[in-house]
């Protein structure tokens, strides 16, 4: 069964932009029409080529905020407008820039930035006929520089020396980028004449040709996963498109996909080490991004940062420069059309804090891994690698703890005995009584007594026999037999009962004659008096306090069947005394509140004979 959801780490990657006041502003870009970025970032610097005489541009410290002066120290580089910038990979403190007054210039930027306009270059490199049209850094080899003129010719140099070491012809037109692949042994070009061309860095001989995008417009090209290439560029309708393109074929494209109808040109960023490609379009509002790797279609789409402002340079933060401990994977700063400078940070949703090593493999270092003599020889290497955060590679890297191991003592142990019983908890109680009781607890255990009145549990100690009080305790205890729980628990309360009235117990909607109703007064009465009977029994029994029953109702006073019971005078001397009395005092209460009831209910039989009797 195929999977619907595609598995992937960056299936989630969404964007954060960071608040404004966090952000510079106030910068004023250059205005000429050219395409190019304008732009370029490292982890201690970033540059903007700005509006000004000549091709002056500004180099300002990542970290700074708020707004730029007006009278900030730039670079003045050249005599005429600059084109394009870029650091270099090696040292976060060197920039070459091309222009249009047939030069390229390296420049080596302070530790602290800049405190004044800078004017004198590290390395001119004069040898282009027309305008340098654009520039890159070798990704390996040290002091590298490749830069492309409008005269149709590229240039390797040594910034180094300053002289060129080999000189690559034979584009028919124009330029438009340039892009070495992963350890620089080939670069691949992209020319006005719609063609896609990868050549060899050592020789400047091409390796493979195809016919890339139809449009007449800029069209751009850069390596990605396993040598391939991807392309952007439009349509002969000016729709703007991508394409994935094997090195042995550039002409027929692995997948291709339409984006939409614009102007600007699509600028692509890609990350080897997450694999996910940026496409950037020179005056959109929006950024796309897509994963690539070895699964068909081969290129994912997954999501696209819109804002209200569109971009007019745009800068590509390296993973030197970002933030692992929050799970950063990219970093894009955006300058606006209002120069705005925003930050745009693409993040993974993750639980942890910790360090994520799957999401950071070792990037590239600054430490080069050939010298440009070495290169010139025909030697290739893989770039020198370093981890991103290298406190969490230290860490990790540390050999564990070794724990000192000590004897199982529990190995040691018996195993427990296969005769013993188990119990339940209903078992528990019998099972406790049968224990004989210690010299503290001899005295005789109280048992529970429920008042049915007020429901209040009382503990009445129990009265042991004449003979069984001369027996010692634990003979005593060993012949109790258990005892065996029979009808109601006395630790439950009571059901409750409902009483009805004797509206109720009529018949409903029925009329009575005036005998029926005599006749009903008589049976009621004669019913409670039964009652009564049976009541004034029941507290009799139980307390053994009350005189036995008689035919004729007492007419004792209240105070007076107190004083009979409970001798003035008398002083409980113990618990026991006190309880005894509180309980005839309730007896004597209920009598009285018996004898109330009666009252109550002989005057509402008076008083319905009254009503009914004619």
């Amino acid at each position: 069964m195929a999977q619907i959801v595609r598995q992937s780490k960056f299936r989630h990657v969404f964007c954060k932009p960071v608040k404004h006041e966090n952000c510079m502003s106030d910068i004023r870009v250059t205005e000429i029409t050219w395409d190019s970025l304008f732009c370029d970032v490292n982890p201690k610097f970033i540059a903007f080529i700005n509006r000004g005489a000549g091709g002056p541009f500004m180099v300002i410290p990542v970290t700074k905020t708020g707004r730029i002066d007006k009278d900030y120290p730039f670079v003045d580089a050249h005599k005429a407008p600059c084109l394009e910038i870029a650091w270099s990979p090696f040292n976060d403190n060197v920039i070459a820039s091309c222009s249009e007054d047939t030069t390229a210039k390296v420049w080596v930027i302070p530790e602290r930035g800049l405190t004044r306009n800078l004017c004198e270059p590290a390395v001119e490199l004069t040898g282009h006929q027309k305008r340098v049209n654009t520039l890159a850094w070798h990704p390996v080899a040290n002091n590298l520089l490749l830069t492309a003129g409008g005269e149709n010719v590229m240039f390797l140099w040594n910034v180094g020396t300053g002289e060129a070491l080999l000189e690559i012809s034979g584009h028919p037109d124009q330029i438009w980028s340039i892009n070495f692949n992963y350890d620089g042994s080939q670069f691949v070009t992209t020319c006005k004449d719609k063609k896609i061309r990868i050549l060899d860095s050592h020789t400047g001989a091409v390796v493979s040709e195809g016919v890339g995008h139809e449009g007449v417009k800029p069209q751009k090209a850069i390596f990605v996963k396993d040598g391939l290439i991807l392309t952007t560029g439009f349509t002969k309708r000016s729709e703007r498109l991508y394409a994935l393109r094997a090195p042995e074929d550039l002409s027929t494209p692995i997948v291709e996909e339409e984006l939409d109808t614009s102007n600007g040109v699509i600028f692509p960023f890609w990350d080897e080490d997450t694999g996910i490609v940026y496409l950037v379009g020179k005056g959109d509002c929006a950024i796309r991004y897509y994963e690539i790797n070895n699964e068909a279609p081969f290129v994912h789409y997954i999501n696209t940062y819109t804002t209200s402002e569109p971009q007019r340079a745009i800068g590509f933060q390296s993973k030197r420069g970002i933030s692992s401990e929050e799970i950063e994977i990219n970093r894009i700063y955006k300058l606006t059309t209002k120069g705005v400078v925003d930050i745009l940070q693409f993040f993974v949703p993750r639980k942890s804090d910790l360090f994520q090593h799957d999401l950071y493999p070792d990037t590239r270092s600054t430490i080069p891994a050939l010298t440009a003599e070495e290169f010139m020889e025909g030697k290739n290497s893989d770039p020198i690698r370093q981890p991103v955060n290298a406190a969490a590679a230290a860490a990790a890297a540390k050999p564990k703890v070794q724990v000192a191991k000590k004897a199982n003592i529990l190995s040691t142990l018996a195993p427990t005995a296969t005769d013993v019983q188990t119990q339940s908890y209903a078992e528990k109680p019998q099972q406790q009584m049968s224990r004989p009781p210690s010299s503290a607890a001899a005295s005789p255990r109280p048992r529970p007594v429920v008042d049915d009145d007020m429901g209040i549990v009382t503990m009445r100690p129990e009265q042991p026999s004449s003979a069984a009080s001369s027996r010692p305790p634990s003979s005593r205890a060993s012949e109790i037999p258990p005892k065996e729980v029979k009808g109601p628990d006395p630790m439950k309360p009571k059901q409750a009962v409902t009483l009805r009235s004797r509206a109720d117990r009529d018949e409903p909607g029925g009329a009575l004659t005036p005998g029926q109703r005599r006749a009903a007064a008589e049976l009621d009465r004669i019913k409670r008096d039964q009652s009564r009977q049976a009541d004034e029994d029941d507290v009799s029994a139980p307390t053994s306090l009350a005189p036995p029953p008689s035919s004729t109702r007492s007419s004792a006073s209240p105070r007076a069947s107190v004083s009979s019971d409970v001798p003035s005078g008398h002083v409980p001397q113990n618990m026991d005394e006190l309880l005894d009395d509180l309980m005839k005092m309730k007896a004597v209460l209920r009598q009285h509140e018996r004898r109330i009831r009666i009252l109550e209910e002989e005057i509402a039989d008076r008083n319905m004979s009254n009503a009914y009797s004619f």
